[in-house]
């Protein structure tokens, strides 16, 4: 298969990857050649007719020490869309050679054991990441981060699911180490394992960074609420008027803060009496929005705030009471004075929003985990997670399933181990069948 792997002409350069067993051919058809392994040379490329396409680098990786897990070529060509164009067309007219499909690369390297599924996750989350933290989060997913820890606990697993097989039908072979106590032993080890998988759990989750935080701007009508989120965007998203009721929806758009990606609303005034049906209805989506929210910016009487974990008093449109002593009274009570018109406070808003989200972030080094993956260690830790004293802790038969069905768990995050690997453990540590 091959593909342009550089962004779409025009541009510099345009690389076209080859990959499979015919990549060697594919070079020779085009250069004449084979260059050595892993050393650029300039060639002239041409056509099954002898029509000269480009002159151009190339690089020829022999299979399986390649990205794919086969043996791959790149063309580094001028990057003119005729140039480009032209190439693939003399790629495709060699016999076996067809244009490579979307991901197609990455899945022959997952297939071929170049690198596993989290590692797959997360180097399409890295080809999407717009912002400094998900770059971040992403790189360490398809670095391995997950998959190093994972490989880590599949092998205390492992050790486990050993012993406890060896306990149960090899108890009787001299070469054979038991001990007086093992399924309490295998109960425990289950138990630590299970702590650590809780700790990985209670991390925030990767989607949190790839979707953004939501941050809720609520409060009563004429509030502010349109005014502050037009001056965090810097344009007129949303209709500002002095009549009450003028926001209906929730109005949501995307917003990079130091490198954080969120996503702001801007919502319907909160009131109880007074709106008609088509406001009725806005409302009770602001509220939906506000129970969702990550941040909630409020916007109105520190009394009146929902309950919300994580809620930032404002005091806005300062620059209209300033001097009445039952606003200034009110606002020593909220977090921040605030006037999106004058640009007061804005910079302290600001400080406020990026350090309550750096609370719901992974923090550095640390790696978090996508729903998929969440999903399978927390059906890990349930698996692994046995009553101190019951009968079940006491019976080795029960805990070597519970253990199997963990490790099935944890296989589904990186798609690697499996029962091979147990008789790996248990033949080799055990020495059995020597």
């Amino acid at each position: 298969m091959f593909a342009l792997s550089s962004g779409v002409p025009p541009a510099a350069i345009g690389v076209v990857r080859v990959s499979g067993p015919r990549a060697g051919a594919a070079l020779r058809t085009l250069a004449g050649r084979l260059p050595m392994p892993r050393r650029a040379s300039l060639a002239e490329l041409k056509d099954a007719d002898g029509a000269p396409l480009d002159r151009a680098l190339l690089l020829w990786f022999p299979g399986p020490a390649t990205a794919t897990g086969e043996d791959l070529a790149e063309l580094h060509l001028h990057g003119g869309r005729a140039v480009v164009a032209a190439v693939e067309a003399a790629l495709g007219a060699i016999a076996g050679l067809r244009r490579a499909e979307a991901g197609e690369f990455t899945r022959r390297a997952f297939l071929n054991g170049r690198i596993d599924l989290a590692e797959a996750e997360g180097l399409a989350d890295l080809l999407a990441a717009e912002t400094e933290s998900q770059r971040v989060q992403a790189l360490g997913l398809a670095s391995g981060h997950v998959s190093r820890a994972v490989a880590a606990w599949q092998d205390r697993l492992l050790a486990l699911m050993a012993g406890a097989e060896a306990e149960l039908n090899f108890a009787d072979e001299e070469d054979v180490e038991v001990y007086e106590g093992a399924a309490e032993r295998v109960a425990a080890g289950m138990g630590a394992l299970a702590v650590e998988l809780g700790e990985w759990l209670a991390r925030p989750a990767a989607e949190v960074i790839a979707e953004g935080l939501s941050v809720v701007i609520a409060g009563p009508p004429n509030a502010g609420k349109s005014t502050l989120i037009n001056a965090l965007v810097q344009r007129e998203l949303a209709i500002v008027s002095p009549v009450a009721g003028t926001t209906r929806d929730v109005i949501e758009t995307p917003l990079a803060l130091d490198g954080i990606a969120m996503r702001f609303s801007d919502t319907a005034g909160l009131r109880g009496e007074g709106a008609d049906a088509i406001e009725a209805i806005g409302i009770e989506r602001a509220q939906a929005a506000v129970e969702a929210a990550d941040i909630l910016l409020w916007l109105g009487p520190p009394n009146a705030a929902p309950a919300h974990p994580r809620t930032i008093l404002i005091a806005a449109q300062a620059d209209r009471w300033r001097g009445d002593a039952a606003h200034e009274a009110e606002a020593a009570r909220c977090d921040l004075i605030l006037s999106a018109a004058t640009g007061e406070g804005m910079d302290k808003l600001h400080h406020y929003i990026v350090e309550m989200a750096r609370t719901l972030l992974p923090r550095e080094g640390e790696a978090a985990l996508r729903a998929r993956q969440r999903a399978a260690l927390a059906e890990a830790q349930g698996w692994l997670t046995v009553e101190a004293g019951s009968r079940e802790a006491s019976d080795l038969i029960l805990l070597a399933e519970r253990l199997r069905l963990a490790a099935a768990a944890l296989d589904r995050i990186t798609g690697r181990a499996g029962v091979e690997d147990m008789l790996d453990a248990l033949f080799g540590r055990f020495c059995i069948g020597k």
